[in-house]
């Protein structure tokens, strides 16, 4: 099983990645693409939120959202009740990025589950579940809201 686990989870890196070097958006790594994911795509947000979503310190996200405004997927503004807060956004670029990404899950997921029975995908989301559950709660991992 530890096998398996591994196996599915560096194949689908490695799809990730080969996926994004090909397309539009070769200029993101996965790291990139993951950091505009949790940025999401409708409320601005502050930076603690998403350093504390993807469980990275402020500095490694400061570094992140420097090279990501830079290419042009994510604007800093500071909020207009507290100066000291810095919100992220995606733009125009990064929330195509999102969509793009969004899309691929999407489709990995259709192909996961194209060919099984009613019965076997009940069975594939339970087990699923009870696998998120148990991490979760092993690893004292906080539920990340769906922005999509």
């Amino acid at each position: 099983m530890n096998e398996l686990m591994i196996d599915i989870f560096n194949d689908i890196l490695t799809i990730e990645q080969s996926d994004l070097k090909k397309g539009y958006f070769k200029d993101l790594s996965i790291t990139e693409i993951h950091t505009i994911e949790a940025i999401g795509m409708y409320v601005p947000r502050n930076m603690s939120e998403v350093a504390r979503d993807i469980g990275i310190t402020l500095g490694t996200l400061t570094t992140a959202v420097s090279n990501l405004v830079k290419k042009g997927y994510v604007e800093r503004k500071k909020s207009e009740n507290d100066r000291r807060v810095v919100n992220i956004d995606l733009t125009k670029k990064g929330k195509l990025a999102y969509r793009i990404h969004a899309k691929f899950h999407r489709d990995i997921i259709r192909e996961t589950i194209d060919g099984l029975d009613e019965k076997e995908k009940n069975t594939l989301v339970n087990v699923l579940e009870k696998l998120n559950f148990s991490i979760k709660e092993k690893y004292d991992i906080k539920t990340r809201t769906n922005r999509e």
